[in-house]
Parts: structure tokens; sequence; C-alpha cells
């Protein structure tokens, strides 16, 4: 049995990099939840492992350190020490490579700065895309290994049909503002092109926090140009809380077919790992290596500035072809088995 301290454990990337249907080997320690912490979804955060002080006392029930994402609070002196207690006691550091630009950071310093401690550090490094780890190449030195992104969505929920409809829903949800995000710029040329087609309709959401002024998210140009062309009709805008997972499945699945993701900046997504579970088509930006990811349209948009006439064609691309991207239950548990095996081979390469 590999006991791995994993950062964190409960997230959904990391429970699915164990095998569906079987043992592996692999135990991966529970979150030690945060002092004061709900008991929901978010208990890992802050994540407790990465003080040298719980590694000090816990070093005998882990064999391995997996760091994946959470260190965002931390200081680059931190981490340092950190790494030097894992060494001081024996423990390799294996770090999978999520981001190499913060998408919450519209500065990229303080990542970078994180990077250079952690890069360096790892016994062993793990990516998602061959763009990512060419990346780490050349900025590091260093190779990682590239191993896909598992399943996010469920087989249960991945396995129903999608919904039928007489419109062709182009959504963008912009969700709580993320820094990555350039949200009007990308909604302007939506609607615009969105018009233009027969049947079709742009399908705006954002979270509740945005329109709420005591909320470090509130944005209220934003809000106003968005119910603006609400009521001129140029979109259908939908203001909520945080989906479950169950409603955003749904939202994914039934209520559009292209999902539009607005950032000029970032690496991986979750996001586009669900739509291609449930079949939704993703309009992904240039920037990071999304493409590389999943099969979806890609248009010109970084931190230089967005290309609408890019934008344009992917949507109308979509719709005429309406493409048909969806893993299947087989495939994804398949391919998890594949991830978990990496994952061992991993860590028995980084203890021998």
């Amino acid at each position: 049995m590999i006991r791995v301290a994993s950062v964190p454990s409960g997230h959904v990337y990391v429970r699915h990099l164990s095998p569906p249907d079987e043992d592996d080997g692999v135990r991966r320690l529970a979150d030690p939840r945060p002092c004061g912490a709900p008991s929901d979804q978010s208990r890992w955060w802050p994540p407790v492992m990465l003080d040298p002080g719980w590694v000090g006392q816990n070093h005998r029930s882990f064999d391995v350190f997996h760091l994946h994402f959470g260190f965002d609070a931390q200081t680059p002196a931190g981490l340092r020490e950190l790494t030097s207690t894992l060494r001081a006691h024996a423990k390799p550091l294996i770090y999978t490579v999520h981001d190499l630009r913060n998408p919450h950071h519209r500065d990229p310093s303080a990542h970078d700065a994180h990077l250079d401690v952690l890069v360096p550090a790892a016994d062993e490094l793990i990516t998602l895309t061959p763009g990512a780890a060419e990346v780490i190449d050349r900025r590091w030195g260093r190779t990682a290994e590239v191993v896909s992104h598992p399943h996010v969505v469920g087989p249960d929920e991945a396995g129903v049909a999608r919904a039928g409809r007489d419109e062709f829903v182009v959504g963008v949800h912009v969700k709580s503002l993320r820094a990555n995000m350039n949200c009007r710029p990308v909604i302007e040329t939506l609607a615009r092109t969105v018009a233009a087609l027969p049947a079709a309709v742009l399908r705006v959401d954002v979270h509740s926090e945005v329109l709420d002024p005591a909320s470090a998210h509130h944005h209220p140009e934003l809000v106003t140009w968005l119910f603006d062309a609400r009521d001129r009709g140029a979109l259908r805008l939908r203001v909520h809380d945080f989906f479950t997972d169950e409603q955003l499945w749904a939202y994914l699945r039934d209520e559009i077919d292209v999902s539009v993701l607005p950032y000029r900046f970032g690496t991986h997504s979750g996001w586009l790992e669900a739509c291609h579970d449930l079949g939704t088509v993703v309009v992904a930006p240039s920037c990071g290596f999304y493409v590389q990811q999943r099969p979806c349209l890609e248009y010109r948009h970084d931190d230089t500035g967005l290309d609408t006439d890019s934008l344009a064609d992917a949507v109308r691309t979509a719709y005429r072809r309406r493409p048909q991207w969806r893993a299947s239950v087989t495939a994804r548990r398949a391919e998890r088995r594949q991830v978990a095996a990496a994952h061992r081979d991993l860590y028995e390469r980084a203890l021998a």
C-alpha cells in the first residue's frame, strides 16, 4: 500500500485518480479539515497539509506527498520550508502542474514565484498536456509526465442523453468574474454573431454575488450592461447562486449546445472536461492548452487581445457542423484506469 498525502484529496480531479472499480494499492489520506471550515466541498481549503508543522508531526503516516493546488495563499518562503521539511523526512514530492498561469491572478508574478520553488524541488512532475510539458522543459529544464485529465462527471450523469430542442443555444457562464475573464467583448461579439443565425440564442449566466454591492465580486458596470442587453433582446440572462454539481450537469447537457470560455489567460480546464463528458461543444481561447485537452473549436484570445472574427467563425462553425464530441462512459472508465496506473507507477518510481 502506498500512502499519499494529497493536497487536496477531496477534489473531484483527485478522487478520479483512483481506478473506478478496483483497489490499485494507493490510499490518499483524507483532507484534514481546517479550523472553522464548513462541512461542504470546500472543507480542504486552506490545505492543512501545506503547513511544515503538519508534515513534521505526520510524516510517519504517508509515503509520498502529492501537491495539486491550493497553495495560492502560501509565500515562496513557506513553500521552501515545506519542501525542506519533506526532504528532511525523506518524503518524495510529486507536483502536478495544473496551472502555469493562475486564472485568479491578474499579475502572474506571485504564481511564477510559487512555480520557481515547486517545479525545481519536485522529485516527479506531472502535467495534463504536451504543450504544458514543453513550457516546463523550456522554463525549468524539467521533464513532466503527461497524464490526461480524468472524467469529471460521474457515469450515471454522463450516460444521460442530451435534451432535444428547436433552438441552438450558445452559452457563456461568467461565474463570479475570475481575473482571467474578458467578458464584455466576448459577449458583444457573440450577441452580434448569434443574432444572424436562425433559431439561435445567446444565454449568459452570472453568479448572484456579482450583483451584490457587499460582495468583493460586485461589478456594477457589467451588470448594468448585461441587463440592458437582456432588455434589448440581445441575450437571455440568468442570475443565480453557484450551481450544485447536478445543476451544472443539467445546464451543460440540457440547456446549452455550446459553451464559450471567455478566458484571456489560463492553462487547463475542468469545465472543458465536464463538457466533454456531457457532449457540449466548447469554444476555447488560444491561450493555454485547452485545445490539447479535448476536441473543441478555438478562437484567438490572450493577454494581447481578442480576435472577434475568429470567435464569430468558431460559433458559426459549431452552428453549421453540430460536432458530436462526447466521451463514452466506457472510454472514460478505461482512461481512468490508465490515469490511475500512471500515478501508481510514478509513485513507485519516486520511492525507489
